[in-house]
């Protein structure tokens, strides 16, 4: 997995900062965006690389698509409980230390994954994964949101977000080739392998030990009371909606598409459904650029141009033309990471205080969007089609839209 992205397009959305800053600043800062950027991708590589093996999946287990889509999404209960989970602890957890930590515990229940457990038992370890992914992604997000300036912290999120969309394109391609030329436990046995990469690299550049940790007396209370502020803040709680709206529509697309792309009038083998994934360069193009567009347009402005960019691209997904279908995907691929990249930055900002608690909403609200996402959508998809699946999706993608005017101009 050689192929990140570039490191001076990770630096994108802080160009207006690096501008007015030191050689000696402009390296540290790109420095941290790539390895940021890397950390995010080896963190999240497993919840989308599987997705492009749902059809090899659904055959080696001879269950229905709506079954293995669950299966596959069910890492997103893990990601959910233990947003809210580390948000309870986290005033007792070095924030350096658990980053690396998780990622290496990870690579347990993505090894056994390869033994081709029972479906329950597959399922079980996709909720496992999920655990030590959303607590490593919360971990990260708390960390960034505490250690970086105002300024800073946007193109630090939009670093991560573009590692999580470099993620979605190579760990498919990666999970397709390796199943479809080897087979599918190596598939697995891969992803761990990756898993290790990103705690060495976690610990080489976050550090082995505890650092100093950070005074919390700003975060005096229980974090149930923190969160209870948190909800009575307007701005917050569009944000944890749209954040379920998000991962919903993200999710229920990319998963449900790969049984149309398999079917005629596509019928494309699992290979070429693999390539199909470099629909998401534009994302990883476009993502850095989000800190960018919220300083110049402000975050409601560039979160409607994203969803605009979202509705485009579902509508597209009802031709018939492959070309079309995957323009679609393009779009809303690009657009859904744009927009998680305006939101998530935004609850950073807007979270006065406690941020491991308004973090730890926002993503277990994104998460349970997910999985809810593979089983409404999956329902749907069996009983009335992919239409109405896709005319679901629409109508959330424009609620989304709706609930961003509460983000200020």
């Amino acid at each position: 997995m050689t192929a990140m992205p570039d490191p001076a397009a990770s630096m994108t959305g802080m160009a207006p900062a690096l501008a007015e800053t030191s050689p000696e600043t402009r390296q540290m800062v790109i420095r941290r965006s790539t390895m940021i950027a890397l950390i995010a991708f080896l963190t999240l590589i497993d919840l989308f690389g599987s997705q492009a093996l749902l059809p090899t999946l659904v055959e080696v287990y001879g269950v229905s698509p709506a079954a293995m889509g669950f299966a596959v999404n069910a890492s997103t209960i893990g990601m959910a409980a233990a947003s809210l989970i580390v948000a309870l602890f986290a005033r007792k957890i070095d924030r350096r230390r658990g980053i690396w930590m998780c990622l290496a515990l990870l690579s347990v229940p993505t090894m056994l994954l390869a033994q081709q457990p029972d479906l329950t038992t597959f399922t079980l370890l996709r909720v496992a994964q999920g655990v030590f992914m959303s607590a490593a992604f919360t971990l990260t997000l708390t960390y960034l949101s505490e250690e970086c300036s105002l300024t800073a912290v946007g193109g630090a999120m939009a670093a991560y977000i573009t590692g999580n969309v470099a993620s979605n394109l190579f760990g498919r391609l990666l999970a397709s080739g390796i199943a479809d030329n080897i087979g599918l436990p190596e598939s697995f046995y891969g992803f761990a392998m990756l898993n290790l990469a990103g705690a060495l690299a976690a610990y080489l550049y976050l550090g082995g030990k505890d650092g100093a940790r950070r005074n919390h007396a700003q975060d005096a209370g229980s974090v149930v009371e923190a969160w209870k502020d948190h909800l009575s803040n307007a701005k917050l709680v569009a944000m944890v909606a749209i954040g379920f709206i998000l991962l919903f529509v993200f999710v229920a697309t990319f998963t449900y598409a790969n049984f149309i792309l398999s079917e005629a009038p596509f019928a494309l083998p699992q290979t070429y459904i693999g390539f199909v994934y470099f629909v998401f360069v534009p994302a990883i193009l476009t993502t850095p650029l989000a800190a960018a567009s919220v300083k110049r347009y402000g975050a409601r402005a560039s979160f409607h141009g994203s969803i605009i960019a979202s509705l485009l691209g579902l509508v597209l997904l009802l031709t018939p033309s492959l070309t079309l279908f995957l323009i679609g995907l393009a779009l809303v691929g690009a657009g859904l990471f744009f927009a998680q990249s305006v939101a998530t930055s935004y609850v950073g900002r807007t979270a006065t205080h406690d941020h491991a608690a308004a973090n730890g909403l926002y993503l277990a609200s994104y998460y349970v969007g997910g999985i809810s996402g593979a089983f409404v959508i999956g329902r749907v998809f069996e009983a009335q089609g992919w239409a109405l699946s896709v005319g679901v999706l629409v109508a959330l993608t424009a609620l989304a839209g709706a609930l961003s005017f509460k983000m200020a101009r």
